[in-house]
């Protein structure tokens, strides 16, 4: 009896992760929308601004593909107006825009899926990232994670309990974002450290737009930044002593001329990059390509195997 209660439960939970992995391959995975190969197409443009707005920062998946979680602002630099919207797969179609929350932006999934951080409301002396808790179907009202005295710009959790952020540390102004590095961020219960990454991947200039593998593997960035934060895309890997490979373009299909490009996102199937471009609020929106096949190359270059 036993044996057979561990067979029906083995089975059901291949049943469900073979479901929950099958729906990426389905036809109405990604909001049923077309798929991209090596050139970058909009994202459901239609669908996530149908009224007012941009479409832009970083966006999130859940696990199982079925809910998605973007930005839309008003402006490029002016918080007010901002959102987080989002759609829902309710077993035979897509159900949104949904309005989550106001004021708040950058959704990013903690590593259980249970909680969702923010960037939002400060008082202009200090970084904030907020968090809200899953409760049943429904999301809390977001409430304060982290509030420190330099820069938690990009928050993003990973498998090792290590955070990652753009920060100037101790460095200045939480506004000096000249001063900004990507860092990693370990929290304990007697301590909060924050580090750079080091000049391999960091440049004098900001450093703070980025999406990082779950597993640290690689960091997607927004790197030769200019003035007035026009850049392009690159990746760097990372080795097993722990230490970044120099920066690689991700080509001239994705940094196909000037234009601010952030929001770094992959999809949870590591297929798909998701990432903001725009040379004005006019043109900007979210952009997607195919991103597995990319990676293997770079990483292959990059490391040799």
């Amino acid at each position: 009896m036993r044996i057979l209660i561990f067979l029906l439960v083995s089975c059901c939970f291949y049943s469900s992760v073979t479901a929950q992995s099958n729906f990426f391959n389905s036809k109405n995975a990604y909001l049923g929308q077309q798929r991209p190969n090596d050139t970058p197409r909009i994202f459901a443009q239609q669908m996530l601004v149908p009224d007012s707005g941009i479409a832009m920062g970083r966006s999130a998946f859940s696990a199982d593909g079925k809910e998605f979680y973007y930005g839309n602002s008003m402006h490029w630099f002016n918080s007010k107006g901002n959102k987080i919207r989002y759609f829902k797969y309710d077993g035979k179609k897509w159900q949104g825009p949904l309005v989550l929350n106001y004021d708040y932006s950058t959704p990013t999934f903690s590593v259980d899926g249970k909680s969702i951080y923010f960037a939002g409301k400060g008082d202009g002396k200090h970084s904030f990232v907020w968090v809200s808790h899953r409760d049943k179907n429904n999301w809390t009202s977001p409430v304060v994670f982290l509030k420190k005295d330099y820069g938690l710009y990009n928050f993003m959790p990973t498998n090792s309990g290590t955070f990652y952020v753009g920060s100037n540390a101790n460095a200045g102004s939480v506004r000096d974002y000249g001063t900004y590095d990507f860092c990693t961020l370990t929290i304990s219960k007697t301590d909060t450290v924050i580090k750079s990454l080091g000049p391999v991947v960091n440049t004098p200039a900001f450093d703070g737009d980025f999406y990082v593998a779950p597993d640290e593997s690689y960091m997607i960035i927004s790197y030769k930044e200019k003035p007035d934060y026009e850049c392009e895309l690159g990746i760097t890997f990372r080795k097993p002593d722990h230490s970044w490979t120099p920066p690689l373009n991700l080509g001239r299909l994705i940094n196909d001329g000037d234009a601010h490009r952030w929001g770094e996102y992959v999809t949870p199937d590591g297929k798909y990059l998701i990432y903001t471009k725009g040379t004005s609020e006019k043109d900007c929106h979210l952009y997607w390509v195919r991103f597995d096949t990319l990676k293997a190359k770079l990483k292959k270059e990059a490391l040799g195997k």
